[in-house]
């Protein structure tokens, strides 16, 4: 099985800004040209799910406004990003050194602005590796945000156990850029 992970289009929000779970859209011209890129690699048999944010939803109706043969895609909370409460919207170079210094102590437990721990975004990026494949398809599309392609990718690392990672430098800085994706291929267990 192939899953595609596609992070939403950019949005208009400045360098430097943290945001997370913040519903902030996506630029209209950015998720279109995104949506024409991604519908000339996509198979024509898939299973998609997307985050229920506005800036991942934007694409998965542009996608479909290309593609009408495709059913609607399920919305999966699971594939949200990452919730920095108090931080949501700050300037990175806003938040208070001392609790960017606590979070980097305590990586995988640490609430970054008293919202959501790392090791709470891997409980549920590995839920929603588990129930990927009750599509009965070969490709599964997922549009959704960093914070979430770099857990699927720490966790087909190191598993889908309770490795956590001990400091931030354990935890994968690669990501695709707005509107890019990446295709992997899992091992399909599936009952034959």
């Amino acid at each position: 099985m192939r899953l595609w992970l596609v992070r939403h289009a950019a949005t208009a929000v400045p360098p430097g800004i943290c945001y997370g779970v913040s519903d902030i859209p996506a630029d209209p011209l950015a998720t279109a040209d995104a949506a024409r890129r991604l519908d000339a690699v996509l198979p024509a048999r898939l299973g998609w799910r997307v985050s229920p944010l506005s800036r991942a939803r934007q694409l998965a109706q542009a996608l479909r406004e290309r593609r009408p043969d495709l059913t609607a895609p399920v919305v999966d909370p699971n594939l949200g990003e990452l919730d920095f409460g108090a931080w949501e919207r700050l300037p990175w170079d806003g938040v208070p050194r001392g609790e960017l210094d606590a979070w980097a102590a305590d990586f995988a437990d640490y609430r970054p602005g008293g919202g959501e721990s790392v090791r709470m975004l891997l409980r549920r990026v590995r839920h929603a590796l588990r129930t990927a494949m009750v599509d009965d398809v070969d490709d599964q599309v997922w549009i959704t945000h960093a914070g979430v392609i770099r857990a699927v990718r720490y966790t087909l690392q190191w598993g889908d156990t309770a490795a956590m990672p001990r400091t931030a430098e354990d935890w994968p800085r690669e990501a695709p850029a707005p509107g890019q994706w990446v295709c992997i291929e899992l091992a399909d267990t599936r009952e034959a």
